[in-house]
């Protein structure tokens, strides 16, 4: 029978994948956590069983029986890595102390640090160099001081393009040389999260709640931070296809392939950029990752178009390959311990709610399996929010119309609709001209004031009334939806879109005429196709 070897300085993720076992062994130690496919793709991946142990409070000498018991061979545990001699124990608190007394003592003298780091950056100091002193003077910093720290920076006049360098430094927080180093660091960077966010966090109950909230809100079903989770391994699949490809040295036309495939990114993107940048940025005046993490996103984001659709010579454009996918693949590690942590001490219940609603207008990123819908996610559109709120709080002034997607005074909405490219005709539910919009230029299908409160048939020719009828009538009991007709009318090639008007509940309640002369539009793609 073959010995199993259970290396304790492994991630618990790997160990899990080399002895399935081990899940049901560490659920009965009091693990529970890692018995959801969620934690274990996640925290699982960057956290070993001795320091799960710490979190939990659990006892490595039980752990370590329980493992010895169903036929394990335990290495490198604590006691191993650890050890010293009482003089190596001296001198290394001796060495701490040293170090402790170099380092900056407060957020100001870190911030001041920052500056310096930022500064050699720009004079072009060697990134790695940089990466070496602040792995050694921020490893035990909170992730959201290190990101105010970057805000304070840039409202103090420092270019975001200057401060945005850091970021490709922070990711010497999570990635070492080895996958050893790569664990450890993240642990420190977890802990370090965990122990602000236990501070500032309003609810926390006590210690663990505190301590766990980011990895409960990932295990909870369609939670943004679950779907957003899933996402990230989803990428992350997709960067280890395309690493393997540059390690095999596959064919160029191979690795492009898997590359377009990874443009995907720019959905996920896209949902921090609409949705949680821009909610730090404006209720909580976090402009940190606003201002420096979502550049990065569209420089990823440009760079993978660049490497898939351009013409670049074929040694420039591996390098400039590996080094994009190298980016996108410390974007995961920078929104799970940076950004994620982040939003959980700032953001309330109502706003994850909110978040949960908006996540549904998107597509989702590199998904296999559509996630479970979260019930908690907010249904409400913002004429419900104003509702609660109060006019008075939810509108700029009295004037205003609170709409679903948001509020108006009547004269905006008259300039909106009056700056629509299209001649607008609005047939209410009863078949009477209610509405067009008139922005003062000549208009090729003319509407006098007198054809306004008047029956629609009376205005076109008994040649014509039969087919109007047909059109609303169709409307009206749902067969149709809408009817295009093109014509040249004037010289010049209009569309003419007849589209019903349904509301919330798909009742019916009109009929719009949308009128678009569409010269420019054809010759735009005639220039296009040459």
């Amino acid at each position: 029978m073959a010995v199993k070897i259970l290396d304790m300085k492994k991630s618990v993720y790997d160990l899990a994948t080399e002895f399935p076992e081990v899940i049901d062994i560490m659920v009965t130690l009091g693990f529970r956590d890692i018995s959801n496919p969620v934690a274990l793709n996640t925290m699982g991946r960057v956290m070993t069983i001795p320091k799960g142990s710490k979190i939990k409070g659990i006892d490595m000498t039980s752990v370590i029986a329980m493992f010895e018991d169903k036929g394990f061979e335990i290495i490198n545990a604590p006691e191993s890595e650890y050890a010293e001699s009482t003089e190596a124990a001296v001198k290394s608190r001796a060495a701490s102390q040293t170090e402790a007394a170099a380092k900056p003592a407060n957020a100001s003298e870190r911030e001041l640090l920052l500056r310096s780091y930022v500064e050699r950056l720009t004079k072009g100091e060697d990134l790695e160099a940089v990466r070496t002193d602040f792995v050694e003077n921020f490893k035990e910093v909170d992730a959201l001081e290190i990101a105010n720290a970057e805000q304070h920076l840039i409202k103090s006049g420092v270019p975001y393009q200057e401060v945005q360098k850091l970021c490709d430094v922070h990711s010497a927080l999570f990635h070492g040389a080895t996958k050893q180093e790569q664990i450890a660091n993240a642990e420190k960077a977890v802990s370090a999260s965990q122990q602000a966010a236990k501070r500032r966090m309003n609810g926390a109950a006590d210690r663990k709640e505190a301590e766990f909230k980011v990895q409960d809100l990932i295990a909870e079903p369609g939670h943004p931070l679950n779907v957003l989770t899933l996402e990230n391994e989803g990428i992350a699949e997709q960067i280890a296809v395309i690493n393997r490809l540059f390690g095999d040295g596959a064919p160029r036309e191979a690795i492009t392939a898997e590359l377009d495939k990874l443009r995907a990114v720019s959905i996920h993107y896209a949902k921090k950029g609409d949705i949680l940048y821009t909610i730090l940025k404006s209720r909580y005046d976090v402009t940190g990752p606003s201002d420096v993490m979502w550049t990065v996103d569209d420089e990823i984001r440009d760079e993978l178009r660049q490497v898939v659709n351009g013409s670049l010579a074929d040694d420039e454009w591996l390098e400039r390959s590996k080094a994009v996918v190298k980016r996108a693949d410390e974007m995961l590690f920078k929104e799970a311990n940076i950004l994620f942590p982040i939003c959980v001490q700032f953001f309330k219940a109502e706003e994850w709610e909110e978040v949960g609603r908006d996540l549904r207008e998107y597509d989702y990123c590199l998904l296999k399996d559509k996630p479970a819908e979260w019930e908690k996610a907010s249904k409400e559109d913002y004429t419900h929010r104003a509702a609660k709120k109060g006019k008075s709080e939810a509108a700029a002034n009295d004037d205003e119309i609170i709409f679903a997607g948001g509020h108006m005074t009547p004269r905006q909405i008259e300039a909106v609709f009056n700056t629509i490219p299209m001649e607008l005709t609005f047939v209410d539910h009863v078949d009477m001209n209610r509405f067009y919009n008139d922005n003062g230029e000549k208009k090729l299908f003319k509407r006098p004031i007198s054809s306004l409160d008047r029956e629609v048939y009376t205005c076109h020719p008994p040649t014509i009334e039969p087919m109007v009828r047909g059109i609303i009538s169709s409307f009206k009991s749902g067969a149709q939806d809408k009817v295009e007709v093109w014509m040249n009318k004037g010289g010049s090639e209009v569309l003419v879109s007849y589209r019903a008007v349904r509301d919330a509940e798909g009742a019916y309640v009109g009929t719009l005429e949308c009128v678009q002369i569409m010269d420019d539009i054809k010759e735009h793609y005639k220039e296009q196709n040459k």
